[in-house]
Parts: C-alpha cells; structure tokens; sequence
C-alpha cells in the first residue's frame, strides 16, 4: 500500500507551496546550494544553540544516574525519527516533516514541564501573560536563536512558514482519532493556547502525533528501568499491554511500542479520514498515557525535584529582577552582581546586548542584525528578557548559577 498522501504532500505542484516556503525576511542564497527550503530549516535548527542545549535538558527524570535515560535531545531524535518514517510510507515530504519534528522543542525550559510550571507562573502574575514551550519554541526560532550569515553578522533563522507553523501547531494532546491540517495560513503570533488550531500542513499533522507516541513509550521504558514502579503498578500496565497487544511486561520497551503505534496509523490514515490511530491502538494511547499521568509524571521522588525546579528559577528571576533601573540597568546589573554573581550577570548583560534596542546606554554591536525585541526603559520588556534567558538554560547551568547565588 502505501504513498496514500502523495498528492498532498508539500511539493511544488500543491497549491499552499508558495505559503509553506514564505519566510519572514530575506535569507541568503549560494550559488551552488543543492538543499531544498525544508532542507536548509533544518540544517539551520540543528546549528542553532537552542537545539545544542537540548542535550543538557530534562525529558521526565532529572539527575539520573543512569547514562540511558532519555534527555530532551534524544525524545526530539524519536520524533524525527517516527515522523520520517510515518511521512515517507504515506507519500509525505519527509524533509518538512523531519524539520518540524527536530525544531519543535527548542524552547522547552531547563527542568522539563516543572520549569515550564514556573516560568508559567511568573509570567501570569508579573506581564498577565502565559507560557507554553510550544509557543516558546517559535519564539526563539523568529526572535531569539541567530546563525552567522558568509559575512559573519548574525541574524534570526527565518525559518519557512510551514516548519515555523507546524512547530507551534504540535501543541496539545490528541485528543481525537483524526487529525485533518487546517486550509487557512494564519499568522502563528495570533495562537494564543494550545490546541487552537490543527497544523497547516500534513506533515505537521503527523509531528504532532508522533510526539505523543514517541515519549509515551519512552516514558514507561525509563520508569521501568529505573524500577520506580511497585508491583501493583506494574500488574496495571501488564494488564493494559496484554490486553491491546497481547504482550509480557518484558517485552515493553520504546521500540515495540512505537513499532505498533506507527504501523498502525501508516494502516489506518488516509486523506479522507485523516492521520489517525485505530480505536484500539487510540484506547491504548489514551489508557497507557493516563497509567504515566497517575503513576510516572506524579511519582513523589519527581515532587521533590519540583519543588527544588521552582527554588533555582524563583531564585533566579527575584535576583535579576530587583536590579532594574531602565537604561542603567545593565550598569546597574555590573555595579551589584559583577564581582560576586560573574558568571549571571555576565551571561545576562551579553543577552540584554545582543537583544536590546539601542538607548542612551549602550549601542549594539555591528554584527547584531537580529530583531532588537527588549526596549530596556520598560519593565515588562526586562522581565520578558528574564524569562526568556532562563527558558534558554540547561538544567546544568541553573543549577551552577543557582549554586553562585547560595555560595559565599
């Protein structure tokens, strides 16, 4: 069978082409460059900082032991992986899918969706704002992350339309069996909260329920090898697993679950009922997700890790905040922390330089031609600069600033 999408995929031939290629501003062009616009998104997402820093962040379990417990990287790894292999049986453009799936995390926060939780709650009570890592991650793809062009300066990615699209449209569970692409190209800055709108694309579509199986049996792989589950737990998922797949709980692993997952949804989807699951294989999703939701995502020894998440990035943004003095800020920031807090404050000024609109302080380097989002003489814009530097740590950096600022 097989290539069911072939006559939708995003090709020169499919209507919303010119849409899906748009870019926010000029990009530069070599000569003899063989990629095609999908291509080079994702050559420009895997180059970025954000997407190197992946590395260093948590999936589901911090500070583990264990070498082979998944990290944020390795989860966007599955889902590219799954998302190529889904995309191309069903005649998809595998090169849009592939960098949709490798960009659609870059703004997760350091800690995972605990840090997320925080950074949620500062901004609601200080810019009546939200966070969500989905919305994050098209931020610092248009706004934040810069790669040098051949001249040296620095811009933003400026990514296409559609990968720009399908990174922020993954947002949310799956909720129902079919996922049908939207026909309207809206502008993504308009997206307020999760789930508002389906991807523009088919190969959005199938990131975004590739994410879902991609950490779901990847989640229980790790808890089950870090045996934090008890043995009525245990007997639970056995009785889940046996009763769709007909299983042993040894046989559970990230593998054989996502193997099931993607066979079934390359059999069940079609144009015309959409990228979806089987009622049995969509039973399971939804009884294997809420089994993680009860036993893994809700595990006491994660509590004290949270609770420990929300002291480093409380601690953090009280530290910076209290500092602001409009166009003297960045003075003010060397006068109070240079000598005791080197490496946060100078972490932070290099930021606040590279983000800022010039002002009576400083003038940007020459070779920032990134967009200047920070106007430094208003508060809410220094406490978007806040929250946007901590959302950019790893885990292992918050904890060595966190370490500076309780260290005499």
């Amino acid at each position: 069978m097989g290539n069911q999408f072939r006559k939708e995929a995003i090709s020169e031939e499919n209507p919303k082409w010119e849409k899906c290629i748009r870019r926010p501003d000029g990009l530069y062009h070599r000569k003899d460059d063989i990629r095609s616009p999908f291509a080079r998104d994702y050559n420009r997402i895997i180059h970025c900082n954000a997407y190197r820093r992946l590395k260093h962040k948590t999936q589901v379990f911090y500070a583990t032991k264990n070498d082979h417990i998944c990290t944020r990287i390795e989860h966007v790894n599955h889902v590219s992986s799954v998302s190529y292999t889904i995309s191309k049986y069903l005649g998809l453009n595998t090169e849009l899918a592939v960098a949709i799936a490798t960009g659609h995390d870059v703004g997760h926060a350091p800690f995972g969706h605990f840090g997320e939780s925080e950074l949620k709650k500062i901004a609601k009570n200080e810019l009546g704002d939200t966070f969500w890592h989905e919305r994050n991650s098209l931020r610092f793809i248009d706004k934040i992350e810069t790669l040098p062009a051949p001249t040296g300066e620095e811009y933003n990615l400026n990514l296409t339309y559609a990968v720009r699209d399908g990174i922020i449209s993954h947002c949310g569970e799956v909720d129902e069996r079919a996922i049908y692409p939207r026909s309207a190209d809206i502008d993504l800055d308009n997206i307020k909260h999760p789930s508002q709108y389906s991807p523009y694309t088919w190969e959005g579509c199938v990131v975004k329920i590739a994410d879902k199986i991609a950490y779901l049996g990847r989640d229980i792989e790790d808890a089950l090898r870090l045996k934090i589950l008890d043995s009525g737990q245990l007997k639970e998922l056995l009785k889940i697993v046996k009763h769709h797949t007909n299983q042993k709980i040894s046989d559970i692993n990230n593998t054989v679950i996502m193997h099931n997952f993607i066979i079934d949804i390359c059999n069940t989807s079609s144009p015309e009922t959409g990228i979806q699951l089987s009622r049995k294989h969509f039973k399971l999703m939804q009884e294997l997700r809420e089994f993680s939701n009860n036993y893994i995502y809700r595990h006491e020894r994660l509590s004290i890790y949270q609770n420990y998440a929300a002291l480093i990035i409380e601690s953090i943004y009280q530290t910076l905040k209290k500092v602001f003095d409009k166009y003297e800020t960045i003075k003010e920031i060397k006068k109070q922390y240079g000598d005791i807090f080197p490496t946060l404050s100078g972490y932070f000024i290099k930021w606040l330089y590279k983000y800022s609109q010039n002002n009576d302080g400083f003038s940007r380097d020459n070779r920032y031609k990134n967009i200047a989002i920070y106007d430094l003489s208003c508060e809410k814009d220094y406490i978007q600069a806040i929250i946007d530097f901590i959302s950019s740590m790893t885990d292992s950096f918050a904890i060595e600033v966190f370490n500076e600022l309780t260290s005499f």
